[in-house]
């Protein structure tokens, strides 16, 4: 993690040590995460010797049953985490993901692993990484200057498509020589070092200001959505992601149906189609700030908007063979490439339009949310394509994803006014 700043340094623009130590801490963790991908599954296959209807609810548990459990347990960590110092927060999510993970080689070598840990593992992971994106949005905001954060935001865009590039190949094959527990090792000892990085940060962190009542009452658990929906920016661009995330992810499963099954593609295809894109959110992430000083934030945020609706309905027209693999690709890279510009625009709009002592509450209610929206949407999808077939809901979703760019705010706001923060560039 030594080489953070050294990066930071090399892409222009330094942002500081302790951005150089956040952004190292993040990478870790974001390559250990896509390290492990498909461990759970494949470990309650290998392992447990889990059927189909077990991989199944292990696979849709971080969307449904996580959902479910980041309502119950992030929502009130919202306004607690509002009023605390973030960093020591989010060196405890690593350290609860760390723990959570590593209970499962643990079980494994003693011969107690069981299908129940696996999903209980899943759930306290997916409640931790709502609780973590939370604090962290609001830490970034007390740590770098308003005209940094965009800067900021397309340097997470580029790291998060950069693993997402790497990271499953070098997790399959050490799945390949190690098995898939390893991987899960792997991962839980990223997010020990992004704790160790978070820590190496240094510098003082001002505490929030308290609330005169000593407790919490049970109105502040509702104080996110309640932000949101009264501000007339921050509105539609909630709906748009939450509409939008959910119809993209409520197609995988159909698409993976309609691939693999009735036009008899490889794994290793399937994987292809998918991985080879993410390129794509690499080269949109770099040009998301240029773009950005170019034409204006929220030109640029309407514009990617509106073209990354425009290409999953392509996908219901996937045929057998090369062209069809070629048209799935063609598809997923303007997608993500959309994807790779709209998200650190959309990501810095967001906090530039959160005041300070909001934003914990803000993004955990906003994370809760687009996690809840997939779930509902994923089970919606799974039946209407048990009804009409994969291709025909496939183009259903396209076609009302095609109506989200209506949801996106209309007019440029100013950012909330917000004191300087404390200098941090040492």
């Amino acid at each position: 993690m030594r080489n953070g700043h050294r990066l930071d340094r090399l892409l222009g623009r330094p942002l500081g040590r302790r951005f150089g130590w956040l952004w190292a801490a993040y990478g870790t963790s974001a390559l250990g995460t896509w390290l492990a991908f498909g461990a759970f599954p494949l470990i309650a296959v290998r392992v447990l010797h889990a059927g189909p209807a077990e991989v199944a609810a292990l696979s849709s548990v971080g969307a449904a049953v996580g959902a479910a459990v980041g309502a119950a347990v992030a929502v009130p960590l919202g306004p607690w985490v509002e009023f605390r110092r973030k960093r020591p927060v989010l060196i405890a999510m690593d350290l609860v993901r760390c723990a959570a993970l590593l209970t499962i080689p643990a079980a494994f070598a003693l011969g107690a692993l069981t299908f129940l840990q696996l999903l209980l593992v899943s759930v306290v992971v997916a409640a931790a990484d709502i609780t973590f994106r939370a604090a962290s949005g609001a830490y970034l905001k007390t740590l770098l200057p308003a005209e940094d954060l965009l800067v900021a935001g397309a340097r997470f865009e580029s790291t998060t498509w950069t693993t997402t590039i790497i990271g499953p190949p070098l997790g399959g094959a050490a799945t390949g020589l190690l098995g898939p527990v390893a991987t899960v090792v792997a991962d839980a000892v990223s997010y020990l070092l992004s704790a160790l990085g978070i820590r190496a940060m240094g510098g003082h962190e001002p505490p929030p200001e308290r609330r005169q009542a000593a407790r919490m009452r049970a109105g502040d658990l509702l104080d996110g959505w309640r932000y949101i929906l009264a501000d007339a920016t921050l509105r539609p661009l909630f709906f748009n992601t939450a509409l939008f995330n959910g119809l993209v992810m409520a197609t995988d499963p159909l698409l993976a149906v309609l691939m693999l099954g009735r036009l008899g593609f490889t794994p290793w295809q399937y994987g292809l189609a998918f991985a080879a894109p993410s390129i794509g959110g690499l080269i949109g992430s770099r040009l998301a700030r240029p773009l950005a000083t170019r034409f204006g934030q929220h030109r640029v945020l309407i514009v990617s908007g509106t073209l990354r609706a425009l290409w999953s309905v392509g996908l219901a027209f996937t045929g057998p063979g090369t062209g069809g693999l070629l048209l799935v690709m063609g598809v997923e890279l303007g997608l993500i490439f959309s994807c790779g510009v709209f998200n650190p625009v959309y990501a810095t709009y967001r906090l530039q339009r959160t005041a300070a002592d909001r934003v914990a509450r803000t993004l955990t209610a906003w994370t809760v949310t687009t996690k809840a929206s997939t779930a509902l949407l994923t089970a919606v999808w799974g039946v209407l394509g048990g009804l009409l077939g994969p291709r025909p809901a496939i183009g259903l979703a396209g076609a009302f994803l095609l109506a989200t760019p209506l949801l996106l705010p209309r007019r440029a706001a100013a950012p909330v006014p917000e004191p300087a923060p404390a200098p941090s560039r040492t």
